[in-house]
Formats: structure tokens, sequence, C-alpha cells
């Protein structure tokens, strides 16, 4: 990938940031107009064991990749791996996210109400679980999507950037002073990061080349180094957004192809339950 990806791990920070602060939102507010304000402290504690462990389980991620992996091979097979593997999760959360959106408050309302029922410990799993899955996802794709980079303090103060503003966005929307159409931010955003996903199924299977697991690292789809200076701003533009390269090999570009074109045809086709637009 690209020395900085700044505008993927922005991306990432923001709709992965969004969601868990939509959630966190609906949990607060669901609390504050039942008058169970002193709850409040058991969802915050269910929070923030879910940030410590998003932060840990990114840097467990880096610490494995940078220092447990010494062979080459291990390391770009491990990093094959985790890529392929955030792919997985970025494809399953976009559709799963266009299709519960409509009903996502009244089930989280809904479960808290039971988790309040059985004590203290109950809420603050939930909330843990409820938030969890947002922090796992976002630190999976940001070590995707960062790999090959030769400095992750670019692309570390982007995705803080992107979840900062995530929370003044949740904020604001939380306080009814600013109104966006959710459906399609969540579309936008579900685009642009199908192309990131894409992205990073690309560079995995380059690392499955590298690693000596699949074929043809030397058999180049094309070569437009000519017209496309790698070392210019518009290779580097796409190369840390997309991971489009200038000298793709032919099962990268296949991989990025097979992926992208499908996946987008069928995101983007009409849902039978569209998403509510607050």
């Amino acid at each position: 990938m690209s020395d900085s990806p700044l505008f993927a791990s922005f991306l990432i920070g923001l709709r992965e940031g969004l969601e868990a602060t939509l959630v966190v939102s609906i949990l607060v507010a669901f609390l504050v107009r039942s008058d169970r304000r002193h709850r409040l402290p058991w969802v915050a504690a269910g929070v923030l064991a879910a940030v410590v462990l998003s932060v840990a389980f990114g840097a467990l991620l880096t610490y494995t990749s940078t220092t447990l992996l010494a062979d080459y091979r291990h390391r770009e097979l491990f990093e094959a791996v985790t890529s392929v593997t955030a792919v997985c999760f970025v494809t399953v959360m976009v559709f799963w996210m266009r299709r519960a959106a409509r009903s996502l408050g009244g089930d989280l309302r809904a479960g808290l109400d039971r988790a309040i029922a059985v004590g203290p410990v109950a809420v603050v799993l939930f909330a843990f679980l409820a938030v969890a899955r947002e922090g796992l996802e976002t630190a999976l794709l940001f070590f995707a999507a960062v790999q090959g980079a030769t400095t992750n303090a670019g692309p570390l103060l982007a995705i803080v950037g992107g979840i900062l503003a995530a929370v003044v966005l949740g904020a604001l929307l939380y306080a009814s002073t600013v109104r966006i159409d959710l459906g399609r931010f969540f579309t936008v955003t579900g685009v642009l990061l199908v192309l990131v996903a894409a992205g990073i199924l690309k560079y995995g299977v380059h690392d499955f080349q590298e690693a000596g697991v699949l074929p043809g690292l030397n058999t180049q789809a094309f070569d437009i180094t000519a017209t496309l200076d790698p070392s210019g701003w518009p290779a580097a533009l796409l190369a840390g957004t997309f991971n489009i390269t200038p000298a793709p090999t032919v099962l990268e570009t296949a991989a990025y192809l097979i992926y992208a074109l499908p996946v987008l045809v069928l995101f983007l086709m009409p849902s039978r339950t569209p998403v509510s637009a607050r």
C-alpha cells in the first residue's frame, strides 16, 4: 500500500466511530428518557471496557506482525490472513447495517431493558458487547488498511480524527442540533468501504504471493508506471485510498474486480426495507 493511506484510515474511523456513537447515544437516550440516569455509569463502564479491548486488540495485531513473526514469509502470511478476515468483516458489516439500521434502536432499547432487569453486571456486559464489535472491526480494518505503510503516524492520526469527527457528529445528532440523512450517509460510506475492502483484498493476495502460497508474483496484469508515476501524488492517493497501483499482478487485479463489482451491485440494489432518514 501507499506510505500514507490517510483517507482510508479517516473513513474507517468515521464510519465505525459513528456506528459506535449512535449505539451509545441510543443507550444513553433510553436511560435518560426512562428516568434511569443512575444506570449511566454501568453503560459507561461497558463502553470503556470495549474501547480498552479494541485498542489492546490493535496493539496485539501490530506486535504480532512486527515482533513475534521474525520470518518474512510468516509475517506476510499473517498479514494476508488478517487482510482476508478484515474484508469478510467489512462486507458483512455494510450489508448488516443496511438491513438492520431501521430496527437497531428498538433492538438496543429492548436488550438494555432486559439487562437492567437482570442487574448491573448484565448492563455492563450488554453495553460492552454493543460497542466491542465496532471497536474490534475498527482495529482489524485499520491494521489491514495500513499494511505496507512505512509509518503509522499519519494513518493513526487520521483514524483518530475520523473517530473524533464521528463523536462530535453523534453528539450533535443526540442534541438534535443537526440532522443528516443517515441512509444516504451509510450508503456513500458503504460504497467507499467496499472499495477500500477490495484494495485490502488485493493487498492480501499480494501477501499470499509474497509468502509463496499463491503463484504469479512476477506476472503483471498491466504496467502504466510510465503514465502514472508511482512517486507522484495521484498514484499515492489511489494507492493509499483504494490500493490501486500502476503495476499489479494478474491475481491481484482479478481479486479486486471479482470482489468489488458484484458486492457493489448487490449493495446498491434497492432495499425492501429502506433505512430511516433520521
